[in-house]
């Protein structure tokens, strides 16, 4: 028979080198006086003779088989028979594989058929079907193992003629495994058995060291470089290969490509955790995670095994910080002094701007030892993290950095757009596209409005917090009259010399009879743009309320609801109302008030930060009342319902 050739090497060429180098490593890391019960049957003789095989198949042996199944074996699985004939200790839980004496039809011997992929619908997948029939019709390899069964299906065949392997353990909890051939299965199994005995020479403090881990801890630390010259997915693949066979640096290093491409599942910084080096980079991240999931805080412990009675008590402490929205991300050098500068940015809604200034200082960051490659602590920053996206965790993943040269990347596209017409934009993220309003004031720093809006002189602005958990917090207080429709509202710089106070979703409906206007106050030395808008519910038609004010007097306003339009004072023709809004326009679209808004923006040079409204955090203030009080003979009355259970 001649044997197919890959690159060079015959198929049985390659069985040949690859089951000797596997035999050879599993012998020498056996421990030589392990007690007899710990050995299976042979394993002296594999220790003696440095093979896990058995001797060659003869093609007399193959033919027979054949002849008695009925198929013609599959290339890979019949190279490997005329090398050995069954193989021992396949990965950790499979002590025997068989050769031409002992493989048979399953038949379902299992009776799994029933479970997977249990009955199918109308319109199975192909995967389905194969799986459907592949307990019948296929091949047990399995002579000997912990509950494992592995499947060779002649029904499931690819371009060259190789047969799928299945491997299959209730205590997994997960379905069967698919492999696209017996070689595929084989060296999963090799990986299978690297990576179980690092774990377990690491828990006995002993070296598990051979060509192969040699060959693979060079290709790490050659991925940590390229992770550091911005060659990530060349680094990320180099690592998982390595991951696969347990090296203990290659989990640490990808875990932070991995949260920094938006990955958190299994996340965990493999060891990092508990380096006194490390930790406080990476169990920041780790804690944000497990506060978004609410988990329960006996998991904590997890993470720091190993750690010092000192490390446990900082972990802790970077779990509080966490969870109350205090922590604060600070490296040192060039960068941390941008991640100051980007934070102080961020906080006034400038996510564009932080961004940048981030970005420009990525090249002078510096690790903080040789298992760390990027500033995932970003991640956990309250203010930071959220401008990490999609694009721009691959763009600090691909700037060369850490005194490593590489091309720059394409910077990532800004993620705010220009004016105030996005907030009419039905889009999923857009939370504001129901109901607003917000102040805008001039010539006015952000943390100089709970002095001009806030509900008395005490005001301050709160720690910056997401536009749902300031909403949260709204509904908490219940002490407030009905009447006292008062905002809590995010502040920001609105450009142009502009700043912000705006609120989502208002508690209540803007009426005029009981309005006014926070902007007039606002306005002293200066000038306010006040805007309140409702989009239809169906019952009541959208309203769109816009005036203006300067030095504490209302210049113009102007109120539309549905197709009624209510003016007061000289508005500019820019923003004329019967301009902007239009019988024919569909109720739906908010064209007019959409129209309006460009208008506004236009006018003034002001701009609202849609990033940092809907994803990021801001502070928030307690504004003055929206609404005046009821005056003599005038009623208000309050509705609260409450479900009970029947």
């Amino acid at each position: 028979m001649a044997a197919d050739t890959i690159g060079g090497m015959t198929d049985i060429d390659y069985w040949r080198a690859f089951l000797t180098r596997w035999s050879h490593e599993w012998a020498d890391a056996q421990e030589p006086d392990a007690p007899d019960d710990e050995r299976f049957a042979g394993d002296e003789d594999v220790l003696r003779t440095r093979w896990l095989g058995f001797p060659p198949a003869s093609e007399e042996r193959i033919l027979a088989l054949e002849d008695r199944l009925g198929h013609r074996l599959p290339p890979s699985y019949r190279a490997f028979l005329t090398v050995s004939d069954g193989w021992r200790h396949a990965g950790g839980f499979v002590w025997q594989l068989a050769g031409t004496g002992r493989l048979r039809r399953h038949q379902d011997a299992a009776g799994l058929a029933e479970y997977f992929p249990g009955d199918l619908d109308d319109d199975p997948t192909p995967e389905d079907e194969l799986l459907a029939g592949m307990w019948q019709r296929a091949l047990q390899l399995d002579v000997e193992s912990d509950a494992v069964h592995v499947l060779m299906d002649p029904g499931d065949v690819d371009a060259d003629g190789e047969w799928a392997v299945y491997s299959y353990a209730s205590w997994r909890a997960s379905p069967p495994e698919r492999y696209g051939s017996f070689r595929a299965f084989m060296e999963d199994m090799y990986r299978e058995f690297h990576s179980l005995q690092t774990d377990r020479s690491r828990r006995t403090g002993q070296d598990f060291v051979n060509d192969t881990t040699r060959a693979l801890d060079a290709s790490v630390e050659e991925a940590r470089l390229e992770a550091l010259r911005g060659r990530y997915e060349e680094a990320e693949a180099t690592l998982a290969e390595a991951l696969e066979y347990g090296r203990p640096r290659a989990a640490g290093l990808r875990d932070q490509i991995r949260r920094l491409l938006g990955q958190t599942y299994m996340v965990s910084f493999h060891g990092l955790t508990a380096d006194p080096l490390y930790a406080p980079e990476v169990l920041p991240v780790v804690a944000a995670e497990h506060v978004s999931a609410h988990r329960d805080d006996s998991s904590w412990t997890y993470h720091l095994g190993g750690a010092s009675t000192a490390l446990a008590e900082t972990a802790d402490g970077i779990l509080r910080d966490v969870r109350e929205g205090t922590y604060r991300y600070a490296p040192e050098g060039a960068f941390g002094r941008a991640v100051a500068e980007a934070r102080e940015q961020a906080r006034w809604g400038d996510a564009d701007g932080a961004w940048r200034t981030l970005r420009a200082a990525l090249p002078e960051w510096r690790p903080v030892g040789p298992e760390h490659i990027a500033p995932v602590g970003l991640c956990a920053d309250p203010l930071l993290g959220p401008l990490l996206t999609l694009e721009r965790g691959r763009e600090v993943l691909a700037t060369p950095r850490a005194g490593q040269r590489g091309a720059p990347p394409a910077p990532a596209a800004d993620v705010d757009p220009p004016g105030l017409a996005w907030l009419t934009e039905l889009d999923p993220g857009n939370v504001l596209s129901s109901s607003y309003r917000f102040v805008l004031v001039e010539a006015v720093e952000p943390a100089e409005l709970p002095g001009r809006l806030g509900a008395d002189e005490t005001t301050v602005l709160n720690e910056p917090t997401t536009l749902w958990e300031s909403r949260m917090r709204l509904r908490d207080d219940a002490n407030a009259p009905g009447w006292e429709d008062r905002a809590l509202a995010s502040v920001g710089r609105a450009g142009g010399g502009w700043s912000f106070a705006l609120e989502a979703w208002p508690g209540s409906h803007f009426a005029e009879q009981w309005f006014v206007s926070p902007g007039v106050a606002a306005s002293r030395g200066t000038r306010a743009v006040t805007v309140w808008s409702e989009s239809s519910d169906g019952h009541r038609p959208g309203v769109l309320h816009l005036s203006v004010a300067e030095d504490g007097e209302e210049r113009y306003a102007f109120t539309v609801r549905g197709t009624a339009v209510d003016v007061r004072g000289s508005v500019p023709a820019a923003l004329a109302p019967e301009r902007l809004f239009r019988p024919d326009d569909p109720v739906t679209e908010r064209l007019g008030e959409r129209r309006a808004l460009e208008a506004l923006a236009a006018e003034y040079g002001v701009r609202l930060p849609r990033f940092a409204l809907t994803r990021g955090r801001l502070h928030t203030f307690r504004t003055r009342p929206w609404n005046r009080p009821p005056g003599p003979g005038e009623g208000y009355a309050t509705l609260r319902f409450v479900r009970t259970r029947p």
